[in-house]
C-alpha cells in the first residue's frame, strides 16, 4: 500500500511537470532576442540548407528574425524540425495555410533545429514543435509547444493583430 501511495506521488508530480516550460525558457513577455538567422538569400535559395521540410514556402525564409523584429509586424515564430518530427510536418503545413491567408499582414518564421541551432539556443527551446507569438514591438505575446489546431492559431493571430491596429 506504501509502494502504491508513493509511486502515485512520484507519478503526479511527474506529470504536473510535463506541462511546464523548462527553466530559463524565454517567458510570454519577454523581449524576443534580436538574432541573425538564415535566410534563403543566404543559402542560394537551397532549401536543403535551411529547413528538413519537404514542402517550404520562401516566404517562411524571407527573413532573418532580427529583421523581422525591425518591420514592426507581428510575427509567427515556429521551430519544427520535420526531418526528425511528424508532428512538426503536420504543424509546417497548417502553417502554410494560415500563411496564405494572413501572409500580408504577419511574418512567418520557420526555424529548423538543423539549419538555426541558434535560434533554439537563444529562444531556449527544447524539443519542437514551439510556436511563438511576437508582437510588432518585439514581446513575446504567445507561446504553445506541440502540435496546435488551425482555429486554434488563427484565434491567435487574430487577436495579435487586433492589438497591433488598436482594435482590441
Amino acid at each position: 500500500m506504501l509502494k502504491m501511495s508513493v509511486f502515485s506521488l512520484v507519478l503526479v508530480s511527474f506529470l504536473m511537470g510535463c506541462g511546464a516550460a523548462p527553466v530559463g525558457m524565454l517567458q510570454v513577455g519577454s523581449e524576443a532576442p534580436r538574432i541573425k538567422t538564415k535566410t534563403l538569400a543566404d543559402v542560394d535559395g537551397d532549401f536543403s540548407r535551411i529547413t528538413s521540410y519537404r514542402y517550404p514556402d520562401e516566404r517562411m525564409y524571407e527573413y532573418s528574425l532580427d529583421d523581422a523584429l525591425k518591420t514592426g509586424r507581428p510575427i509567427v515564430l515556429e521551430f519544427a524540425t520535420p526531418g526528425h518530427c511528424t508532428v512538426c510536418d503536420v504543424q509546417l503545413q497548417m502553417l502554410k495555410g494560415l500563411l496564405a491567408e494572413y501572409g500580408e499582414e504577419v511574418i512567418f518564421l520557420h526555424m529548423d533545429q538543423y539549419q538555426n541551432p541558434e535560434a533554439f539556443k537563444a529562444f531556449k527551446v527544447m524539443g519542437d514543435p514551439w510556436t511563438y507569438i511576437i508582437d510588432g514591438e518585439g514581446k513575446v505575446q504567445y507561446k504553445q509547444a506541440g502540435r496546435m489546431l488551425y482555429g486554434e492559431l488563427e484565434s491567435v493571430i487574430k487577436r495579435a493583430l487586433k492589438v497591433e491596429t488598436g482594435n482590441g
